[in-house]
């Protein structure tokens, strides 16, 4: 049984830890952030990589975890079976959907391709008004530091709004970036 939450925050992060143990270490450090705070996680439903790490944090600590799969990847064997709940979808655009429809505020950790897509459809969401749930990018070691200029460099040239981009919380700390989500008073 998990502790009631008082909100869920999606978490998009690598289905593989990475080359650096800070990553796995920053991964543990915001299961611990989530969970001190009663907040519960909605992630992409696997058992590997830095989900997996995430996903197993949290339920040891007794909190609720809701994963969202592609049917492909269950049929690959890397679904948790462990969750809170597991939704199995069609596809990753179900997937994305259903995820921010279950959360209420997104954090993004150090991953890949299928990551940074995660990332941008959500905040392409934020800038189109689809939704007003603040966005995170936890900025283990740099990870983000060229994406984070290069979405400064867009705003310098006049294709996205300055305050669109002041939109961003980065923070390379777990907890003062979950702390800084909260400030948002959205929930």
């Amino acid at each position: 049984m998990s502790i009631p939450c008082i909100s869920r925050i999606a978490v998009f992060c690598g289905s593989s830890t990475g080359s650096d143990h800070s990553f796995i270490q920053a991964c543990t450090r915001l299961a611990e952030a989530l969970y001190s705070r009663r907040i519960g996680l909605v992630y992409g439903g696997g058992n590997i990589g830095l989900m997996g790490i995430l996903a197993d944090e949290m339920l040891s600590s007794g909190c609720e975890v809701i994963g969202v799969i592609p049917q492909k990847l269950v049929d690959m064997e890397v679904a948790h079976i462990n969750l809170s709940r597991l939704h199995i979808v069609p596809g990753m655009h179900e997937r994305k959907a259903m995820m921010a429809e279950l959360s209420d505020a997104f954090i993004v950790m150090p991953g890949g391709i299928g990551t940074m897509d995660e990332f941008f459809e959500m905040y392409t969401w934020l800038l189109l008004g689809y939704h007003n749930k603040p966005i995170g990018l936890l900025n283990t070691n740099g990870f983000f530091d060229m994406l984070i200029g290069f979405i400064g460099h867009m705003a310098g040239q006049g294709f996205l709004q300055k305050n669109k981009f002041d939109q961003l919380i980065i923070d390379e700390n777990p907890s003062s970036l979950v702390d800084s989500i909260i400030k948002k008073g959205l929930f």
